[in-house]
């Protein structure tokens, strides 16, 4: 949203002539704690599961980064696409908030 206020400021100054963002962006953190897999984990969350996961995604879905760690046993391919599916629709929520914060 900051991003972009500061483009609208520069074009509206003629600074730039037209917006260089391609699509929106947003960020979650996902996680697997005690076998559950959760969205947006706080610190308490975060400092004990069992896989920690950072995932930024474009807002037609595509990804940008994905990191993830085992902080103790190794997580299957499954339990990935598990959580990728999880942020991804903690991301479209996130989108869908940005759009309306514009529109209004």
């Amino acid at each position: 949203m900051a991003a972009h206020d500061a483009v609208s400021t520069l074009i509206a100054s003629g600074a730039l002539a037209h917006s260089p963002a391609r699509d929106f962006v947003a960020a979650v953190s996902v996680g697997i704690r005690d076998g559950v897999p959760l969205l947006d984990l706080d610190y308490a969350e975060d400092s004990t599961c069992d896989t920690d996961m950072n995932v930024v995604m474009t807002g037609n879905g595509g990804l940008v980064e994905v990191q993830g760690t085992a902080e103790g046993v190794p997580f299957t391919r499954a339990e990935l696409d598990r959580l990728v599916d999880l942020a991804s629709g903690g991301i479209a929520a996130l989108v869908a908030a940005q759009r309306l914060a514009l529109a209004t």
